[in-house]
């Protein structure tokens, strides 16, 4: 439990849609999580434009979490973009999910990799480096509000070891995602490069998540665990998630003290 006593602050990268029930979702599973931790937490939506306005740094700077929310396609790809490369490059606790967990990839592509012209085939069909590309099960017109996918589609294997792992405290999982694109595997190798191993994958070796072991906290997944979060049954790695942004933030105001 957690012993910060002011609001920990997290910031949600996307462009809320009151329409989005993920939208909704991702609100609800971080106040889910800060009810069980005891904690205040205060989140705000960045718009992906603003994310490359001249105060931009100073809004990201002010969050002591970071999470890429879903909603591809954004209505800033680079705003997104920057935002993710803030969460990385100052260390902040990050979560990705869905569409955040796409761009989490193009932009370790294009900043870590060196793959400039690295994108989704939702924004590029015709692009060379095609990072994320369509699923072989995708199923066009299917409403955001439909019933969720069932079956082998939603059982995950995670990776024995892994930090995503020890947070549902079990190697196999069911969880709930609507997305009609994923990660190409002929660039698994960029993420492995980069430091950000495979850690989650679906029932024929689809990427599903990765993570950072270097970084504080940072997740990124295809599924969206905030869908499955409950008042009473708060989301496992939502929850780990929050204590890691609790936690940041007591360091940030010890240090602020000290100095």
């Amino acid at each position: 439990m957690s012993s910060v006593t002011e609001a920990v602050r997290i910031g949600i990268l996307g462009d809320f849609n009151p329409k989005f029930r993920s939208h909704h979702a991702t609100n609800d599973a971080i106040q889910h999580a800060a009810r069980k931790l005891q904690i205040s937490v205060e989140s705000t939506w960045l718009p992906t434009p603003s994310l490359l306005e001249a105060n931009a740094l100073t809004r990201l700077d002010a969050c002591d979490g970071l999470w890429a929310s879903a909603g591809s396609p954004y209505k800033s790809f680079d705003g997104m973009l920057a935002g993710i490369q803030f969460a990385r490059t100052r260390n902040r606790p990050f979560l990705a999910t869905c569409g955040g967990f796409q761009y989490t990839l193009i932009e370790c592509a294009r900043n870590v990799i060196g793959i400039p012209d690295a994108t989704t085939a939702e924004e590029d069909p015709k692009a060379k480096n095609i990072i994320i590309y369509p699923v072989s099960c995708a199923v066009p017109n299917r409403g955001e509000n439909a019933p969720k996918l069932s079956g082998k589609i939603n059982q995950i294997r995670l990776r024995p070891g892994s930090y995503l792992a020890s947070y549902y405290a079990k190697e196999t999982i069911e969880e709930e995602f609507f997305c009609n694109y994923e990660m190409n595997p002929e660039f698994e190798w960029m993420a492995m490069e980069a430091g950000f191993p495979i850690v989650a994958r679906g029932a024929n070796e689809e990427c599903r998540a990765i993570e950072s072991p270097a970084h504080l906290f940072y997740v990124a997944t295809l599924f969206q665990p905030q869908l499955s979060s409950e008042e009473n049954k708060p989301h496992p790695l939502v929850t780990a998630f929050v204590q890691h942004v609790a936690d940041f933030r007591r360091k940030r105001l010890d240090d602020s003290i000290l100095a």
